[in-house]
C-alpha cells in the first residue's frame, strides 16, 4: 500500500518529528538518514500494521508493507494526518513570527506542527509517564508497556503495538507497579484505562475543535495524574496554544530573558508571552531561548 498524504505549507518532516521527544517512545521509530518514521499500529480491525512513512518536500508518503482493505487504507491515512498535523495552518503565527527575532527560525525551518500519537489515550499516558522523572525513565516505561503488553507486528514480532484501553484495564496497580515500573503512576495509568475502557470517558471527543480551549482544559485537568503543566503540554500537542507549561526551567529561562535573573514566579512567565495571544504556547515552546 502506498498513499500520498498532502501537508499544508510550509511544511518540513524532519520539524515536526524532532519537534519533541515523542520520536524517541515506543512505538515510533526513526530513521534519520533516509528520512523516515515507523510506527506500530493496531487498526480498529485488530489488525496490527507498520506504517512507514517517508518525507517528501510537500508531504509525505504513506507505506504499509499490509494489504489493507479500503477501510484500513482510511484509518491509516487519518490517522498519519493526524499524527504529522498536515492539515494544521501556521499562516497567522508564521506572520506575527516575522517581527520577533527570538522566533525567525520558525518561518525558516517550517516549525509549529508536534508529532503526536494516533489517539489522545497513548498521548495523555505517555505525557503522566514523563512527570516527576528522568526522560530516561519515561522512555524506559513507554517501552515497559509497549512490550508487556502490546499486540506484536506478525512480521516482526519483537515490535509491539502501544497497548489498548481494554489490555491495560484487565491489569491491576501491582502488576504495573512490578512488571512495568510505574511506581506512582500506576493507579492514574489503570484508572485512564479502566475508564476508556468501559466508555465513560471518550479522550478522542477531545480533539473536537468547537470544543472551547478552557473547556478543554478542565476535562484534561480531571483526568487522575494530569496537573497543569501534563495539561499545557497535551494542549499543545491538540493544538492549542492559549496555555503555557510553566515549570522550574520556564521560570529561571523568562528571569534571565527578561528580569535579570531575578526570582519570578508562573505570572511572569505567563505575562511574557501574553501578546502572543492564542499562539502564546507555540511562542514559548520555540522560542531563542539564551542558554
Amino acid at each position: 500500500m502506498e498513499i500520498y498524504l498532502p501537508a499544508h505549507p510550509p511544511f518540513s518532516f524532519y520539524a515536526v518529528v524532532n519537534s519533541h521527544g515523542w520520536v524517541q517512545l515506543a512505538p515510533f521509530q526513526q530513521d534519520e538518514t533516509e528520512q523516515r518514521l515507523t510506527y506500530i499500529d493496531r487498526l480498529s480491525s485488530g489488525r496490527v500494521v507498520v506504517y512507514i512513512i517517508h518525507a517528501l518536500d510537500s508531504g509525505v508518503q504513506l507505506h504499509s508493507e499490509s494489504d489493507l482493505n479500503t477501510a484500513e487504507q482510511a484509518e491509516a491515512a487519518h490517522k498519519v494526518i493526524w499524527m504529522l498535523g498536515l492539515q494544521q495552518d501556521f499562516s497567522e503565527f508564521y506572520a506575527m513570527a516575522s517581527s520577533e527575532l527570538e522566533l525567525s527560525h520558525v518561518i525558516e525551518r517550517a516549525q509549529g506542527r508536534v508529532l503526536r500519537c494516533p489517539t489522545l489515550f497513548e498521548d495523555v499516558i505517555k505525557t503522566i509517564l514523563t512527570t516527576n522523572t528522568l526522560w530516561a525513565a519515561t522512555i524506559r516505561m513507554t517501552s515497559n508497556l509497549v512490550q508487556l503488553y502490546g499486540e506484536p507486528l506478525p512480521s516482526e514480532p519483537s515490535r509491539h503495538a502501544f497497548p489498548t484501553p481494554e489490555r491495560l484495564a484487565t491489569l491491576d496497580e501491582a502488576t504495573l507497579r512490578a512488571e512495568a515500573r510505574l511506581g506512582y503512576r500506576a493507579p492514574y495509568v489503570l484508572a485512564l484505562a479502566q475508564a476508556s475502557a468501559s466508555g465513560k470517558m471518550d479522550l478522542e471527543a477531545l480533539k473536537d475543535p468547537d470544543l472551547p480551549t478552557p473547556e478543554l482544559r478542565k476535562r484534561l485537568l480531571a483526568i487522575k495524574g494530569v496537573g497543569g503543566y501534563a495539561a499545557a503540554n497535551l494542549l499543545n500537542i491538540l493544538g492549542r496554544y492559549d496555555y503555557l507549561p510553566v515549570d522550574s526551567w520556564a521560570m529561571k529561562m523568562v528571569s534571565q530573558e527578561w528580569h535579570q535573573g531575578e526570582l519570578i514566579g508562573p505570572a511572569e512567565v505567563d505575562a511574557a508571552f501574553e501578546r502572543w495571544g492564542k499562539w502564546k504556547g507555540l511562542a514559548y515552546w520555540f522560542w531563542k531561548w539564551k542558554q
